[in-house]
């Protein structure tokens, strides 16, 4: 009996061996398989920062652009006005008038200079075709070749952006 009891002991402890073995290597594979899918969750959390960090900055972007095009919009009409109001400026002085046309002219361009737009400065310069032009050409040996002689219309910028291109006479 006491053989019988001693294997009954062993056959026990064996099987707590056992079982403590089979229990730690499916903790072990629990344990892999929770590190795999955290590592999945952490790197599709990483991958959604990005995304949304990516998005946050286009869409800025696309608002600039926005704001930008429609700024540039709304100078582009108001440039006609201003022509206008400089033709009214050239050709009657003795008109009652003037003195406001003078006035609203000087505020719209103060009002046009905070915004950013600026002249573009034709006469005199080098033709450059991304700033200006050329509706005519003439010939003059005493002028270098490719200034420009009149402006018949003036340009503007906005910022670094061309509104509205000069149109003018180049010689030679």
């Amino acid at each position: 009996m006491k053989k019988e009891q001693e294997a009954l002991e062993k056959e026990e402890i064996l099987e707590e061996t056992a079982e403590e073995t089979v229990t730690e290597e499916t903790a072990e594979a629990e344990a892999d398989e929770f590190k795999k899918q955290y590592d999945e969750l952490y790197d599709k959390h990483l991958r959604t920062l990005a995304e949304y960090e990516n998005y946050k900055r286009r869409t800025q972007k696309e608002k600039d652009e926005t704001y930008k095009n429609a700024q540039a919009d709304t100078v582009e009409k108001l440039l006609p006005v201003l022509d206008n109001l400089e033709r009214a400026l050239a050709t009657d002085e003795s008109s009652p008038f003037k003195d406001g046309i003078e006035m609203i002219v000087k505020q719209l361009l103060e009002t046009l200079e905070k915004m950013g737009v600026t002249e573009i400065e034709a006469v005199g310069k080098t033709f450059d075709p991304n700033l200006h032009s050329a509706v005519m050409h003439i010939e003059d040996e005493e002028l270098e070749a490719n200034i420009v002689v009149e402006q018949f219309q003036k340009g503007y910028m906005l910022k670094d952006k061309v509104i509205r291109y000069s149109m003018v006479k180049v010689a030679n």
